[in-house]
């Protein structure tokens, strides 16, 4: 096990400013754009716009992690500063875990990450952290403690898993004690950390790394060996109820793309809601839509939503807790 100390290594946003000012780099490493299954297709959240959104917040490389899709590279050029291409891919090998992970990549080009895809739905864990590694790709094991709805995790497989990656993540989207937990495995197994948004809405850079170098490589490299810094962010009620409002709010715009895709946010009573927003036969109804609307608002305002997902999060903790003690 070697010597890694990143999981102590958190600063303040303040204390990180002085960092960065002394030549230390910037990257929220787990953004999502309008190209992923569970984001609401608007302009707002088109590559373009988060690139500049990404810059604009201070972080000085930029990677869209859409689920299984790289199509958000498309439209942005690869001569643009700090960009870096990234995917997020989930596999199930049914042997060796029993549950879904997934894992971002980045620095891949789009044959590479076809040969991963490939090796991902045929559920092989190992030939696929093995192409990983043969490639010399940057990886990152995201949210170790969030699983798929509906599936049972195998938590006594999870240190071991901690074990195959050099680097995991602290992610705003989950709560407290679950990230803490994070952070004590990677202590307890020497790995690099990063903390994210996981933004579906445009919240980029809300948490983020620091670390040195001036190429990714160089930035991912420190990482890994622990020379590193995150700034970070929990999820909330109140957290969640704001970002319940902000995809509501970016339903009601006028650069809404409808398009074919059912939005899924992980949390069934909003996706009920967005999925009667988002229909065509309501929204030809403009009166109707409006009045529709507002009770979506009302309803996620109520906190009930946000409490019942959280609840969810809270579920299991014990268990999680044991699993930890015994490894």
């Amino acid at each position: 096990m070697k010597d890694n100390d990143a999981a102590t290594n958190i600063l303040s946003p303040k204390d990180a400013e002085i960092f960065r000012m002394h030549g230390w780099q910037a990257a929220d490493l787990h953004v999502h754009t309008l190209f992923s299954p569970d984001v609401i297709p608007v302009a707002s959240l088109k590559p373009t716009r988060l690139y500049r959104r990404a810059r604009e917040n201070g972080m000085d490389f930029v990677t869209f992690t859409d689920h299984e899709t790289m199509a958000a590279y498309d439209s942005l050029s690869p001569q643009m500063t700090g960009l870096v291409r990234g995917v997020e891919i989930k596999i199930k090998d049914i042997d060796a875990v029993g549950h879904t992970i997934h894992v971002n990549v980045y620095e891949l080009d789009n044959l590479q990450f076809q040969e991963l895809e490939k090796i991902a739905a045929l559920g092989d864990l190992h030939e696929f952290l093995d192409l990983l590694k043969s490639e010399k790709l940057p990886f990152v094991y995201n949210h170790p403690l969030w699983f798929e709805h509906g599936e049972k995790p195998n938590l006594a497989v999870i240190p071991e898993l901690i074990r195959l990656f050099p680097v995991i993540e602290y992610n705003m989207h989950r709560i407290r004690r679950k990230n803490e937990i994070t952070m004590e495995l990677a202590r307890k197994y020497g790995k690099g950390l990063i903390a994210s948004t996981d933004t579906h809405s445009g919240m980029i850079g809300q948490a983020y790394t620091l670390s040195l170098g001036k190429i990714f490589k160089e930035f991912y490299g420190n990482i890994c060996q622990g020379k590193s810094y995150i700034v970070v962010r929990d999820l909330t009620k109140q957290d969640l109820m704001q970002e319940m409002d902000i995809w509501l709010d970016l339903l009601s715009t006028q650069d809404m793309m409808l398009i074919s895709k059912r939005i899924t946010t992980g949390m069934s009573h909003l996706d009920s809601l967005i999925a009667i927003l988002t229909s065509k036969s309501l929204r030809d109804f403009p009166r109707l839509y409006r009045g529709a609307l507002a009770a979506a608002h009302r309803i996620a305002n109520s906190g009930l939503p946000a409490a019942l997902y959280i609840r969810r999060e809270v579920s299991g903790i014990y268990e999680i807790e044991q699993m930890i003690s015994m490894h």
